[in-house]
């Protein structure tokens, strides 16, 4: 298959690609302006942060695969790709120990107040008494909104520091989730309302949908205690962000956030964010999933996502039918 790869991917699981015989054009730097352009001809797009619009795909003449390199999916427009009959997939659970990790840091960098030990630090500033005030976190109580791959491995790590970890029951859930969250010894609670009542920690690892947007509210926060810490390593889109700078201010709620609702489209440039410059808030820059070990297992699996396609075979489709794809996809450069 000719593929266009238009964010960073590494460059062993680039060269497998080219190994098993596909035409790979490689674009780390590509904007989202350049896609309808440099789709013309190819069957395959493989993006990141990248963002692929309906206008990027009604171009796209022979386009019929987009691989999300990571989970979320909420940058393509998945509704046009079905439309057109182009498959989207995306990379499930390859990155959620690296997301559970940052949110477990900032958790901590909250606590004991790091980043503005190290900013006083730089600035030749000594506060020892400041900075002798943390709470601790052994038996907080943390309540872990989505109980999926992320969920479930932030989860595990608060336990394994002593935490107790709640989440909200709810039908429907697998026998292996359920299973796992019993090993964990997560303690269920009726609603999100009862859960913010209840715990010191709320984490948010739910994806973005229609159903999740604010989900953190100003209903919701009215519901939780001072000094709260909310974590939110999953989409801005989940946080009504003017709710909870106002409860920044009047309930003294920390939060470590990375994401936010109006992030730049490019891995670099400006931002402007009342919540990101809030002294209560600790940010970081949408790198949860961005570090090598998770970067080299989702790569891996979008070469066996692109393998199992060019074969007949579509995997982790969020728009369409898994199963069969349309018809088997050309290999360019295989003359046999």
């Amino acid at each position: 298959m000719r593929i266009l790869l238009a964010d960073a991917f590494p460059a062993a699981h680039l060269a497998e690609l080219t190994e098993l015989g596909h035409d790979c054009d490689y674009r780390p730097d590509a904007t989202t302006d350049q896609l309808a352009e440099r789709l013309t001809g190819c069957e395959a797009l493989v993006v990141r942060s990248t963002r692929v619009p309906a206008s990027a795909l009604d171009g796209a003449d022979a386009l019929r695969l987009v691989i999300r390199a990571g989970s979320g999916t909420n940058t393509i427009d998945c509704e046009a790709a079905s439309r057109l009959g182009i498959h989207v997939c995306n990379v499930p659970g390859r990155n959620a120990v690296a997301v559970a990790e940052l949110a477990f840091a900032l958790l901590l960098a909250l606590d004991r107040s790091i980043c503005d030990n190290v900013a006083d630090l730089r600035a030749e500033r000594w506060d020892k008494k400041r900075y002798s005030r943390a709470r601790g976190i052994l038996g907080r109580r943390v309540g872990v909104i989505g109980l999926g791959q992320v969920g479930l491995a932030f989860a595990e790590r608060a336990a394994a520091f002593g935490m107790e970890v709640y989440a909200v029951a709810k039908p429907g859930r697998s026998q292996e989730t359920l299973d796992r969250a019993s090993s964990i010894g997560v303690h269920f609670v009726d609603d999100l309302h009862t859960l913010a009542r209840t715990c010191d920690v709320l984490s948010l690892h739910v994806p973005a949908t229609d159903d999740t947007r604010h989900l953190i509210d100003a209903d919701l926060l009215a519901q939780v205690q001072p000094r709260t810490i909310i974590l939110n390593t999953s989409r801005g889109h989940l946080v009504d962000e003017d709710a909870l700078i106002e409860a920044l201010e009047d309930k003294d709620i920390r939060a470590g956030l990375d994401v936010y609702a109006d992030e730049p489209a490019t891995s670099t440039g400006h931002i402007e964010s009342r919540l990101a410059k809030h002294p209560n808030v600790y940010g970081t820059h949408h790198i949860g999933a961005s570090t090598e070990q998770a970067q080299q297992a989702v790569a891996a699996e979008v070469v066996r996502i692109v393998e199992t396609f060019a074969s007949g075979t579509v995997l982790h489709c969020v728009n369409l039918d898994e199963g069969r794809s349309p018809q088997p996809a050309t290999h360019f450069g295989d003359d046999s």
